[in-house]
């Protein structure tokens, strides 16, 4: 991926010299044929076309924000309660995400969540000790972590 950065953007500042026009649209038009061109020699370049991985991280990013304000709601309505009735609860998550860097990319995601955080992981970093501030049900929520995060950082990790 980072081979392919970086011939894309030497084509776009080459671009820009063969050009003598040193602008915004004239990178950009040179990073859009650099573009086409990495494209075109994907077959040739080391892994995947790049853009699968970016498309991937962005949507990756929009799922966290969006799960980033449902969170934040959620505690809002539990704090503005006049009585707060909440189940606070630990619960074991099995990640299925062998890599390093994917399982603390999830344990990240899951801790800066309003209402719920990683307090340890297991050696084999299999397991994920969560404690979520109110829960009813601990396959529901496993359920709608693997389907916002975990799944969507497969995509990232496959790309």
């Amino acid at each position: 991926m980072a081979l392919q950065i970086l011939i894309n953007l030497a084509l776009a500042f080459l671009w820009m010299f063969i050009g003598s026009n040193f602008t915004v649209p004239a990178f950009t038009t040179g990073y859009l044929l650099g573009l086409l061109s990495v494209y075109i020699l994907r077959g040739f370049l080391p892994g995947s076309f790049y853009l699968k991985r970016v498309y991937a991280i962005i949507r990756l990013t929009f799922i966290f924000i969006i799960e980033l304000i449902k969170s934040n709601i959620e505690v809002v309505k539990i704090v503005l309660r006049p009585k707060i009735d909440v189940k606070p609860a630990f619960f074991a998550y099995p990640c299925d995400l062998k890599d390093e860097w994917a399982v603390s990319l999830l344990s990240a995601l899951i801790t800066l969540t309003p209402g719920t955080l990683v307090v340890a992981i297991s050696d084999d970093r299999s397991i994920l000790y969560i404690h979520a501030l109110d829960i009813e049900d601990a396959e529901s929520e496993i359920k709608s972590i693997k389907d916002s995060f975990e799944h969507p950082i497969e995509e990232v990790k496959k790309a």
